[in-house]
């Protein structure tokens, strides 16, 4: 979402999205699928079991590195995780700065701080992330168990904010903020209650709850400023409710027209599910030697890439 938000243009984010799914997919799961494909045939030889006498299945992806791949290659896979890892911490951590810095600390608490000030800030806010992150990680029971919060619970507190920033002309930052913190209460109590694998469930609530909290945060500000309304409609031209800022716009510019392609658009996003699809299938299929479901991926990702083609790729300037 950063990457998208930090483009110049509908285009260039277009661009940029399209192209993390094709060269991260394939190269993803092709590591995931290799290393799942040795845990599986090695599976007895590993000692998975726990000091409890359980089976400790966090432990088959560093005994199948460690013991099963030549050190050349060990150290590719292990420098690919890292990276994986980097890049996801990296950005989590800009992004937490970001949010506190500018939009807790220099609005509301010090509008005036020097820069010597805010890069002092930075770094505290960093490090108070990086140091709550870790301690929450030490009360984690296990990875399953941190992905099924993540997955099941934390976004459905995520997504209505997220949604309705683009589409909602009223939706303002307090909206944003008092759904976001409403949505991601709502799923820390959730998980704390409730087991891992019953959270997809509740998910429904929790979406809920948290568009509720968007809705009502909303309403508890003023509008945006009407130039950056105007700022940001002309340069997106997003659907949705957009009413009075599109009166306004083209009160100012007769000639201005908004997005007309909603039904196109919405189409692409359907083959565009199926080309992702795709790509993360097709690896599996190629190391599994699985050939008929390898030649039928190929020859939908085919169909869909020349259509996607003709319906989105020649059309991102008209957007």
């Amino acid at each position: 979402m950063q990457k998208i938000l930090s483009t110049r243009s509908p285009e260039e984010a277009s661009k940029m999205s399209g192209f993390v799914s094709i060269i991260l997919l394939p190269i993803r799961y092709a590591l995931i699928i290799g290393l799942t494909v040795l845990g599986l045939l090695y599976y007895h030889q590993m000692n998975l079991k726990a000091p409890d006498g359980s089976i400790d299945f966090e432990r088959i992806l560093p005994l199948t590195i460690n013991n099963f791949l030549p050190t050349g290659l060990m150290g590719l896979v292990l420098t690919g995780l890292l990276g994986a890892f980097m890049g996801t911490f990296s950005g989590t951590v800009n992004a937490a700065q970001a949010y506190i810095v500018n939009d807790i600390y220099l609005k509301y608490l010090n509008p005036q701080a020097p820069t010597g000030r805010i890069i002092s800030m930075n770094y505290l806010t960093g490090v108070a992330v990086v140091a709550l992150g870790v301690s929450l990680g030490f009360l984690a029971k296990d990875v399953n168990t941190v992905l099924q919060f993540i997955v099941s619970a934390l976004y459905g507190g995520y997504i209505a904010a997220n949604v309705l920033k683009w589409h909602w002309w009223r939706f303002n930052a307090t909206g944003f903020s008092v759904g976001m913190a409403t949505g991601i209460v709502a799923a820390m109590i959730f998980g704390f209650l409730l087991p891992a694998s019953q959270l997809l469930y509740w998910f429904p609530l929790l979406f809920g709850l948290s568009l509720a909290g968007s809705v009502v945060g909303t309403y508890l500000a003023p509008p945006t400023e009407p130039a950056v309304l105007h700022a940001f409609y002309r340069n997106v031209r997003p659907w949705g409710l957009w009413g009075p800022v599109l009166a306004a716009v083209q009160a100012q510019d007769p000639g201005f027209q908004p997005n007309r392609n909603f039904r196109l658009n919405l189409f692409n996003v359907g083959l565009g599910i199926v080309a992702q699809l795709c790509l993360t299938i097709l690896p599996m299929y190629l190391i599994l030697s699985q050939k008929l479901p390898l030649l039928i991926t190929v020859g939908i990702l085919v169909v869909v890439v020349t259509i996607l083609k003709k319906t989105w790729w020649n059309k991102l300037s008209e957007y």
